[in-house]
């Protein structure tokens, strides 16, 4: 069985790996690699690469940014003309992103099966692209296989078929469990001269809290809160920068003292300063998973998430878009008010990957 997996951005890297690790250990599945480059800083998508010790893409697109509706036909143009190259089988694509719904609109109309892995995640804020992505993704996809047993709910209610749905667990915790050893051997904490629980690590990058002035504002509110409360390691996402920058807020984040402000990290670093935070404060989907898996606790600065069982099966807190909701809960959580949940969601095991190639194989070999 010939199996296209697809890649986009730095989040799909972490799923994807440990899929293309138990299919090339088949002796019935040919991987084939696209990397679509909708994140298209190519030093940043290298050392993710060298740190989950994934091989070089079999194709690489090249997309780069653009509106929505821009990268997303360019990928579906550019994805087209490939498959006339190499035909496949089966394409499998994660997550949420532009090249995850083009992908898969691609390839079923084409006949193809699709896989989607991460399916059936619902935050219900349509406002959100990545909901519309999630949604028209599973929708069109012939085989989806979910992280937690909620999905099928979702899944159910938009009149997806039981028969279709997988439970396996969460790729992304394959990952993080295989390289959290690795991770422990990195300088970075000696570097920044920071301290094992120490400090709390920050990362807020949607659009909801960076696009507008408005938004901005209130973004720096709440990591006022924090600042004030303890040391803080700040990795800047490139939109957060930019926009901070563009509404003249840039110099006063990086100015205040108590502030370590860094470049976006590579996935070994940024594992061991989650790993090793007192707290982490963010708005990304995945780092409320890897929080939970590790037993870190998170305050997701958002008025919804599509993870909830990282806030009813783990360490994770929906604090809503208030800068005082924040310092509250941060007060709860350093005082020791606020006791963090040791219970890891089902089938968060480390071995969701081998289950989906074990499902494709019984499916199409």
């Amino acid at each position: 069985m010939h199996l296209t997996c697809v890649v986009g951005a730095r989040p799909n890297f972490m799923k994807i790996a440990p899929i293309l690790e138990a299919a090339r250990a088949s002796a019935n599945i040919t991987p084939v690699l696209v990397h679509t480059g909708q994140h298209y800083d190519e030093k940043m998508s290298q050392l993710f690469f060298n740190d989950l010790g994934m091989p070089a893409p079999d194709c690489y697109m090249g997309i780069g940014s653009g509106s929505h509706a821009v990268q997303t036909a360019k990928v579906m143009i550019a994805f087209d003309e490939l498959l006339d190259q190499q035909p496949t089988d089966v394409v499998l694509v994660v997550g949420d992103v532009n090249s995850t719904l083009a992908c898969a609109l691609v390839a079923v109309k084409r006949n193809i099966i699709v896989c989607h892995v991460e399916a059936g995640l619902r935050s219900g804020d349509r406002a959100m692209p990545e909901e519309i992505n999630r949604i028209l993704t599973d929708q069109v996809s012939d085989y989806l296989f979910t992280t937690e047993r909620q999905a099928l709910e979702h899944l159910e209610k938009e009149g997806v078929p039981e028969s279709r749905v997988h439970f396996v667990g969460n790729v992304m915790i394959d990952t993080l469990f295989k390289h959290r050893e690795r991770a422990k051997e990195r300088t970075i904490l000696n570097d920044l001269g920071a301290i094992s629980k120490g400090y709390a690590l920050v990362t807020l990058h949607r659009p909801s809290n960076v696009d507008t002035l408005e938004s901005a504002q209130n973004t720096m509110a709440a990591l006022q809160e924090v600042v004030n409360r303890h040391p803080v390691i700040l990795p800047m996402h490139p939109r957060t920068k930019g926009k901070l920058q563009q509404f003249g807020l840039l110099d006063t984040v990086t100015g205040w003292k108590n502030v370590t402000v860094l470049e976006p990290q590579g996935y070994l670093d940024f594992l061991a300063l989650m790993d090793n935070a007192q707290v982490v404060v963010t708005d990304s989907g995945g780092v409320q998973e890897e929080t939970t898996a590790l037993g870190v606790p998170c305050l997701t600065f958002r008025d919804n998430t599509e993870r909830p069982i990282t806030v009813t099966n783990g360490t994770n807190q929906l604090i809503g878009l208030s800068a005082t909701r924040l310092a509250t809960a941060l007060d709860d959580l350093l005082s020791g008010k606020t006791q963090v949940s040791d219970r890891r969601p089902e089938l968060w095991d480390g071995k969701a990957a081998p289950r989906i190639i074990e499902i494709l194989e019984r499916l199409f070999v």
